[in-house]
This record gives C-alpha cells, sequence and structure tokens, in this order.
C-alpha cells in the first residue's frame, strides 16, 4: 500500500508520553493538564444528560454555545460573528483545523508555515495535495520576520497559518505584527488560518491579539479555538471555528462529513458554564502563577531560561549541561531523570541543532516540586 503521508512518524507527544509510562518519569511533555476539571462544569454535564440532551447535535453546534461564542468574541475583541452562519462547533482544534485546511488547500496550493510548527499542520496540507512553505520563527523571543514571508509569497500562495500564542515556544504577536501581515495580504485572495487555541492563556498583562479584532484580517481568517485548553478538558476534544459566512459556508461542506456534530452534553453544559465570563478571564492569572512557580522551582539550576508569554509551556535551554541533540538529551532525562519533555527540534521538517526542550507547567505544585527536584540535581 502507497502512504499518502511516507515522511510521517508517530507523534512525538504520544512517543514521549509512551516513554515517560514506561520509565514511570514525571510527564511534562504532553500538554494536558493534571488537575481537575471544574466540579460545576462537570455537573453541568451530568445535568444535560440527565435532561435527555444525547442525541446528534445540529451539525454546525448547538445554536446557544454559538450564541454565547459570539457574545464573548464581540466582548473581547469588537467582532461580531452570526451564530447562525458564521460559527462552527468542533470535535477540537485538530478537527477545525484539519477541516479548516481541507476546504481552502488544493493540489498544488503554498501554505507558509512558521518552525518550530505544530505537528497537525503539514500532513493535512500534504494530505490535500498542498506544498508547506516553511519558514523559521527568529532568535530566542521566536519572532516572524515579516520581510521573508513577502520574499516566499507567490501567485501559489494560498494560505497562511498563524499559531499564536505559539506552540511550542510561548511567543505571541504584537501591535506591529498585526500590521505587517495587514499590509502583506491587502488585494491578495491569500486566506489565514490563526491558531488562537491558548487565547485565554497570556501573561504579564499581555491580550490576545486575535484576528478577529482586525478588520482586514478577519475578513479573510478561519479562526480557531479550544474548550479543551480554556477548560482543562483536553479528553472531551471540543472547540470551534468562527469566519465570514462565504467561508464557513465552504467549510461546513467539510466538517459534515469528517465528523458532522459534536457531543450533544457537553455542548450544552460549556454553554451554561460560559455564562460566567470568569471562567475564562481568570485563566491567565492562574497559569501565570503556575509559570512562575515552575520558573522558581528550578532556580539554581543550570537550566536557561526562555521567556514564554503564553500557553502552559516553558522552554528551557540545557547547553550549560550536555552536548547531546535534544532528541537524544530528551530521552535521556526521562529514562535516567524520570522528567520527560519534548525535544523542540521535532517541530522542524528538517533536522536541526537544537538544545532546547518543551516542558509543559500545566500541573499541580506537587507535580512540578518532584520534577524541580529532578532537574535541580543535573
Amino acid at each position: 500500500m502507497k502512504s499518502k503521508l511516507p515522511n510521517t512518524k508517530t507523534s512525538i507527544f504520544a512517543v514521549m508520553s509512551q516513554l515517560a509510562n514506561e520509565h514511570n518519569a514525571i510527564n511534562l511533555s504532553q500538554g494536558f493538564p493534571d488537575f481537575d476539571v471544574s466540579p460545576k462544569l462537570i455537573e453541568l454535564v451530568n445535568k444535560n444528560m440527565k435532561l435527555g440532551f444525547n442525541q446528534y447535535a445540529p451539525m454546525p453546534g448547538v445554536m446557544k454555545l454559538r450564541e454565547i461564542i459570539s457574545e464573548k468574541t464581540e466582548k473581547l475583541y469588537g467582532k461580531y460573528y452570526k451564530p447562525e452562519t458564521e460559527i462552527t462547533i468542533t470535535s477540537g482544534a485538530t478537527q477545525a483545523i484539519y477541516t479548516a485546511i481541507t476546504t481552502i488547500i488544493n493540489e498544488g496550493d503554498e501554505v507558509i508555515v512558521f518552525e518550530p510548527v505544530y505537528d497537525s499542520y503539514v500532513p493535512a496540507i500534504e494530505l490535500c495535495g498542498g506544498t508547506p512553505i516553511f519558514l523559521t520563527l527568529k532568535g530566542k523571543d521566536y519572532k516572524i520576520d515579516w520581510k521573508e514571508v513577502q520574499k516566499v509569497i507567490t501567485s501559489k500562495t494560498r494560505m497562511i497559518i498563524i499559531n499564536s500564542p505559539h506552540n511550542p515556544t510561548g511567543s505571541t504577536l504584537n501591535e506591529k505584527d498585526i500590521k505587517q501581515l495587514e499590509k502583506i495580504v491587502a488585494g491578495t485572495n491569500i486566506i489565514l488560518l490563526s491558531d488562537e487555541v491558548y487565547e485565554h492563556i497570556i501573561f504579564d498583562g499581555k491580550t490576545n491579539l486575535s484576528f478577529s479584532s482586525s478588520k482586514e484580517l478577519s475578513k479573510r481568517s478561519l479562526i480557531v479555538s479550544s474548550f479543551g485548553k480554556t477548560f482543562h478538558t483536553t479528553g472531551w476534544k471540543t472547540g470551534y471555528c468562527v469566519a465570514p459566512e462565504e467561508i464557513m459556508k465552504e467549510f461546513r461542506k467539510v466538517h459534515q462529513f469528517v465528523v458532522y456534530a459534536v457531543n450533544t452534553p457537553l455542548q450544552y453544559a460549556i454553554a451554561e458554564y460560559l455564562e460566567d465570563e470568569n471562567t475564562y478571564l481568570e485563566l491567565s492569572s492562574m497559569y501565570q502563577e503556575r509559570r512562575d512557580y515552575f520558573i522558581n522551582s528550578i532556580k539554581g539550576s543550570k537550566f536557561e531560561l526562555i521567556p514564554t508569554s503564553g500557553t502552559y509551556f516553558q522552554l528551557l535551554d540545557y547547553s550549560k549541561i550536555s552536548d547531546e541533540t535534544d532528541s537524544v538529551y530528551a530521552e535521556y532525562l526521562t529514562k535516567e531523570h524520570k522528567v520527560a519533555s519534548i525535544p523542540v527540534s521535532a517541530f522542524y521538517h528538517d533536522k536541526v541543532k537544537s538544545k532546547v526542550l518543551r516542558f509543559c507547567f500545566a500541573k499541580g505544585n506537587d507535580t512540578l516540586d518532584r520534577a524541580a527536584e529532578h532537574l535541580l540535581k543535573l
């Protein structure tokens, strides 16, 4: 059988989590919290199951949830999306991203992606017959070089994928970035895919610069978010996509045959839970406390800290500890020192010389304390 993805291997997240399990290591590799979901949210799911909301939801999603997403987006970003035609509930952000790419990309189209790049983008592009155009984020703050972007745009450029707050680096866009992108895409037919799953996990007084808040960008953007990331429910696989009506119409054509509809009682429960805006507005401060706790717990170690502005990931440079490549060192750290991380080189299409590891700090203090104890010994 001929493979459609001959160069694609098992996800690095699955590989490192399995290695962590095999060696009884503290798993700071895969991005999932180890603390409990809100009891209120669990109760709301149970309540809606008992109320009988257990059959197919409407294909675009439960209207109550779409309405409250519309209200939330307008309040936060000043952009109104019509619940009826411009918002679709998805089975997690990964499905939304795959559907968005499948909707737009045809054989021969080019898609600009920025490395280190989250691992689900490129396979989806390739499955559609598209060509990923790789650009590298610059410096230790992992910024986009917009002059490079302008240089690689051709008549074949159909999409640019942006992820902010960015996984794996924790970098975020600023106002200058938004203005530069607006200039680049103005007058083109380029579609933007904005992966904003960490929109509510952003630190140090910054705010998420959603593409929804830009008139130029919002008219050509598919914007993806995730309740799994927002409400610590990654196993529920529930997210959503917003886009202008003419784009969303095409998105739904694909969506209906990829997943058709999303878990019904979860949608009703999340809709009711979102009525209290503090459920997401207080998220940044909570995760900033965990970031700072993790940073303080490893003070005195030989790791060099690379600042993170968002997400629940922290990059650490280990070049003062070892000369091994990051993939080798990540395996060694898991097996011998019982802390699992992700080598950042896994987010590049070609082999790069990296001595940077990604650690997830969406954990309880006891987990972070145990991890720090091991890391301080290196």
